[in-house]
């Protein structure tokens, strides 16, 4: 599953490693083992960086500039990398708003229309709970917004649907899923 973190950087063992990305986000969801004379090591990556990035990437234009990313698992923090690095900047949403975290009660309509990238990380509307959705105000999305979600099962949760019900641009993670797992195969064959 893209975004689901093995183990935080934190639990590697003293001898292990990071690679430069895996460091920067505090998520690994790629480990491979190295050969290092008579011991092994255990590199960490995050394949989700360059999945995420290369799927959404094609769907931006250059007035897509503020992104709201929904949840604050290993899977946002790759989201939240990809997206400052194509120049967006991001402000996270949980269901309790701490420090720069808002809470889903401090998106207004007012305060969505800051935005105009909406990208769900969280399991919400995933099989089989379907009927659920992030709590936003779908009234103030237009064709001007662009709405990912990570979930692919089904293809088309009700965020994406209420999304598109607005006239925003949506897509899956499906394409997200392939792609991290090809930058997962390309890691290890290296």
């Amino acid at each position: 599953t893209p975004g689901r973190t093995l183990f935080p950087y934190t639990t590697l063992f003293r001898s292990d490693q990071l690679d430069e990305t895996a460091s920067h986000i505090g998520a690994v969801n790629v480990v491979k083992f190295i050969r290092d004379g008579n011991k092994t090591v255990l590199k960490g990556y995050n394949s989700d960086v360059v999945g995420f990035s290369d799927s959404i990437s094609s769907m931006l234009s250059v007035t897509h500039n503020k992104a709201l990313v929904l949840g604050t698992g290993g899977a946002s923090k790759a989201v939240i990398y990809a997206l400052n690095k194509l120049g967006l900047q991001t402000t996270l949403v949980s269901r309790v708003g701490v420090g720069e975290v808002l809470s889903y009660s401090d998106i207004t309509p007012e305060k969505l229309q800051e935005f105009n990238v909406i990208v769900n990380t969280t399991p919400l509307g995933m099989y089989p709970n379907i009927d659920t959705a992030p709590d936003l105000p779908y009234e103030a999305i237009d064709g001007s917004f662009v709405c990912y979600d990570l979930v692919y099962n089904p293809e088309e949760t009700k965020f994406l649907r209420l999304c598109k019900e607005r006239g925003a641009k949506i897509k899956n993670g499906h394409e997200m899923l392939i792609l991290q797992a090809l930058e997962s195969w390309r890691i290890w064959n290296a």
